[in-house]
Order: structure tokens, then sequence, then C-alpha cells
């Protein structure tokens, strides 16, 4: 009987079908965001992985290029995620109030200030590729390789923005399947064209299929959002600027963005380093290390986001004590998860690595970085669930001040003594992040408790 409600439970959750989740068991309403949330970063996790075990057979200079461009994509990624969350706060809490029609006006101003911002970083990205790689460190053989494909990934900033925007939209809804079908189309075909674009184009065919599959998953949410017969009814007249919206949704945003360019404008320097006491060996090692973190990593910040969604929609609703449950159980189930990911690493990083590459220098520092950044998975996923929550009640703030602290106060000059001044070499760089995450965890715990964001106005 139980596996009967378990598998109906299960369907439901994969049906896309509108939940009202501010009634009824939370445990239920976590479980139905929950899995469409965890399956839609999880493929996307797996095109990472697949993508570096393609590029990987060009050597390491290709796969130092890749990893080189992608530290400077997090920074757009830092930007789609701060927008993705001021339109998640705003719509969820307006679905929260019942009130539909605000959350759809909501969605089509976040969608409008999204088109300004990446238009402009697109254009940046294409002006300026060769001189981002040089200011990386960059080494001569990687960029007669590497502009063409750094050219490519940044000048698709749109589509990378508005891909993370649309899905933030579909989960202040609610609606987490159609974020997740949307990613697993853009995932599918980035998997399916990789090799094939690759044999022919080389690396810059990587480059091309990913942009492929990124622009069919945008355009497979474009047909949603204008479905007269969804929740959300975007209409023209919407995207007429409203400044009191605008100026809500850049007030979340701004610090949202801002937390997730400290983040990642950390892991930059963090991979300069590598690269700077390493070289191209460890540069290569440290991405494959990476790309392994982030094939674990985003199926568990698919799971914080439920606690996002469930924070601004009970918050909506009147309802805190389910709001704090909400996140108290998720924070629970991300650790459990985690902690067997912890244990995975350090037993299998070896095996792990080896699937990328048989260069023995690069499996040295590969393995050894996958097992530092293995032994704080449970961090990275408690931390998560807390700044996750914070964000979806509009509190960007408080994780702004969290990451600012903790990223640029903390993880920077210790990763930087430890490179420079001590034999860990390049290991050091990647021994200062489970530290600093543990402090991330910690600080986002304490802000939570503290409450200041059950008084957010949104």
């Amino acid at each position: 009987m139980k596996m009967k409600k378990a598998w109906l439970l299960l369907k439901q959750a994969l049906a896309g079908e509108h939940h009202n989740l501010t009634d009824g068991s939370i445990r239920r309403a976590v479980f139905l965001l929950a899995v469409p949330m965890i399956l839609e970063l999880s493929l996307e996790s797996v095109f990472a992985v697949v993508d570096m075990f393609f590029v990987s057979k060009l050597g390491p200079n290709a796969i130092a290029t890749v990893g080189l461009t992608e530290s400077v994509i997090t920074i757009v990624y830092s930007i789609s995620i701060g927008m993705c969350m001021g339109a998640t706060a705003l719509v969820s809490r307006r679905v929260g109030e019942k009130n539909l029609s605000a959350a759809s006006l909501s969605a089509a101003q976040s969608i409008l200030i999204a088109l300004v911002i990446s238009l402009l970083l697109g254009l940046c990205g294409v002006i300026f590729a060769k001189d981002i790689l040089i200011l990386m460190g960059a080494r001569q053989e990687v960029l007669s390789i590497g502009v063409p494909f750094a050219r490519i990934m940044l000048g698709s900033s749109a589509i990378i923005i508005l891909l993370f925007l649309f899905n933030g939209i579909f989960r202040g809804a609610g609606n987490a399947t159609i974020a997740m079908k949307s990613l697993w189309i853009a995932s599918g075909i980035n998997i399916l064209l990789c090799p094939i674009f690759i044999h022919f184009f080389g690396l810059e065919g990587a480059a091309i299929a990913t942009v492929c599959g990124r622009a069919t998953g945008v355009m497979y949410q474009i047909k949603f959002l204008l479905r007269r017969d969804g929740e959300l009814k975007i209409i023209p007249s919407y995207f007429k600027p409203h400044l009191d919206i605008l100026k809500s949704l850049a007030n979340i945003s701004w610090p949202a963005s801002l937390q997730n360019i400290i983040g990642s404008g950390s892991w930059v320097i963090l991979t300069r380093l590598v690269s700077e006491t390493g070289g191209t060996a460890a540069s290569a090692g440290y991405q494959i290390a990476f790309r392994c973190f982030v094939f674990f990593i985003l199926p568990a910040f698919g799971l914080s986001n439920v606690a996002a969604t469930l924070v601004g929609q009970n918050l909506g609703a009147k309802k805190i004590d389910r709001a704090i449950e909400s996140v108290r159980i998720t924070a629970k189930v991300n650790a459990i998860m985690m902690a067997f990911v912890s244990v995975f690493f350090l037993l299998f990083s070896d095996f792990l690595v080896r699937i990328f590459s048989t260069d023995s220098e690069v499996i040295f520092y590969g393995v050894r970085a996958l097992k530092i950044i293995g032994s704080g998975y449970v961090f990275f996923g408690v931390g998560m669930v807390f700044t996750q929550a914070l964000n979806g009640a509009g509190d960007t703030k408080s994780p702004s001040w969290i990451t600012f602290f903790c990223f640029w106060c903390f993880q920077v000059p210790l990763a930087y003594f430890l490179a420079k001044h001590t034999s860990f070499g390049p290991q050091g760089a990647v021994l200062a992040i489970p530290i600093s995450h543990f402090l991330v965890m910690l600080g986002g715990w304490i802000a939570f408790r503290k409450g200041k964001w059950k008084e957010i106005r949104v």
C-alpha cells in the first residue's frame, strides 16, 4: 500500500499539475517540488561531465580552455541566478497571496529587464573574449584554440540568462516540472550534438552544441509562458515598464547577483591560483574535479530551490511556521544526500578522474582536488538550503554579506597563502573551499534563526 501511494505521489510530482503548496502535508509539498527540481539539475550535471569527457579527448589545453572560460561564465551565471531569485521571490509571494495576475505581471517585468542586461553582457563577451582569457592567465597554446570557444560561449549570455530566469518563474509559481523538462531538453540536445560537433569543428563544436541545446530549452519555456490555459498568463501589455515592480526586482536581484558574483569571483581567483602554481596539468586536473563536483552539487542546489519556493509561497499565505518547517525538512534531506556523496568521492575519486584523462600528472592533481572538495559536501548542501530560503523570502542582502565575508575575506586570502607560501601549492587553493563553505553554512543558519527574513515585504 505504501509503495502504491509513493508511486502515485511520484506521478503527481512529474505530471506538471498545479498543487497548493501552502496547505496539507509539508513533507508532501517538499516531495512534489523536490523530485522535478532534483531531476531538472541532474541532467544538467550529467551534461557538465559528458561535455568534459568529450573535450578531454582534445588534450589538456582544451580542458584548460573550457575551465578558464567557464570560470568567467560563472559571473554570467551569477547574474542569471540573481535575476532568477528576484523573479522566484516575487512570483512565489504573489502566488501565495492567490494573486495570479500580479504574478504574471512580475514575471513579464523580470523578462524585460533580463533582455536589456543579457544583450549588453553578450556584446562585451564577443568583443573582449581574448582579453578575458589573457586576464585569466591563459598561456599562448591555450589562447590559440580558446578565443573562438570563449567568444561563442560568452556571446550567448542572453540564452543563459533567459534559461535560468524562465525556470525561476516556473519554480516560483510552483510548476517545477516545466523547469525540469526545459533543462532536460537543453541538456539532452547538448549531449547528442556535442560529440558530433566536436568531431567536425573541434573545440568550437562543443560551444556550438551548448548554445543550440540551451536555445531549444528557451523556446520550449516560451511556449508555456505564452499559453492561455497556464497558471501564469503573460500578455503583451505586461511588458510595459512598471517602475514599482522593476524597483522591487532590482532590490532583490542585485544583492542575489552580487552574492553569486562574490562566490564565482572567488572561484575565478582560485582557478588562476591553481594555474599559476601548478601549470596546465594542475589546471586540467582541477577542472575535471570541478566538473565532478558540479555533477553532484547541482541536484543538491535543485533541492535547495525547494526551500526558496516554499518560503516565498508560505510567506505570501502568512504561514511562517510552515515556512520554517519546510526549510528544516529540506536541510535534513540535503545533508543526508550529501553525506553519501562525500563518502563516494573519498572512495572513488581516482576512478572518476581516470574516466576523463590518462595523463598521470593531471590524474594526480584531479584526485587530490576531488577528495578535498568532497570532504565538504554536507557543508555545501546545508548552507545552500539556508541561503536559498533567505533568498526566497526576498532577504537577499543577508546571504550577500555572508558570502562576501566567507569568500573574499576568508577563502581568497587563505587560498593565496596556502598556494603561494606553503608546500601545498595548487592543492592549497582547493583546501580553502570546504573550509569557507563550513562558514557559509554557519552564517546561513544564524541569519535564518534570527528571523529578519520574516519581515521582508516584496
